[in-house]
């Protein structure tokens, strides 16, 4: 049986963007005519996490509603370089726990992490959406392969903007950024656009 999972902000003994990792959690049982769901909050109550600090709570689950949660102590990850990967046939719609096509994808990169391309379209890295930066505004790209929950929010909140980016557009924007649950938008911790190391245009365009 599939097993899915939701991986959530835990920072000084609060819960983060609850309602829509619950929505999402919800939606996934719906999906797959599965009756009922987990719940996510009582889960949480009932673990006891009395530590202050930042810390990843990584649910797995699957739909006869069985479950296994880890704490895991958080730090953002700065990354090195970016490259980008075409593959038009991946599909994420859900948050699975299985990742072999992803770390694979990984594996074959010449970067620390991956970008991926789906028909000439910009979707998300393997683990976090995308925020990239034209003038002053930030834009997500519309053809995300998870709608994550922090991009959810951020859209809600009129942060940031939906957009088409495409191989062709994406040099036009200076500077991108990753989100997901346990990274928020921050315009202070942003990466140029030449850290894709291999633009439409650059000799090493899609050579992987």
């Amino acid at each position: 049986m599939s097993q899915f999972i939701e991986s959530i902000k835990i920072e000084d003994q609060e819960i983060f963007l609850l309602e829509l990792h619950q929505k999402r959690v919800n939606q996934t049982f719906a999906h797959f005519g599965k009756e009922g769901s987990i719940d996510l909050e009582k889960i949480f109550k009932n673990l006891n996490h009395d530590e202050d600090g930042l810390y990843k709570l990584k649910i797995t689950y699957d739909l006869d509603k069985r479950f296994r949660t880890m704490m895991i102590p958080y730090a953002i990850p700065e990354i090195h370089d970016f490259q980008l990967v075409e593959n038009n046939s991946y599909d994420y719609s859900f948050k699975f726990e299985d990742r072999k096509e992803l770390e694979k994808m990984k594996m074959m990169a010449k970067a620390e992490e991956i970008i991926i391309v789906k028909n000439n379209h910009i979707t998300d890295t393997s683990f976090s959406n995308l925020l990239f930066l034209k003038g002053k505004e930030w834009f997500t790209p519309s053809t995300y392969l998870l709608n994550g929950v922090q991009r959810q929010n951020l859209l809600k909140k009129k942060k940031i903007k939906e957009m088409e980016i495409t191989l062709q557009n994406i040099k036009e924007f200076s500077h991108f950024q990753l989100i997901n649950a346990l990274n928020d938008f921050d315009d202070t911790f942003i990466y140029p656009i030449h850290k894709i190391n291999n633009l439409p245009g650059s000799n090493d365009y899609l050579d992987y």
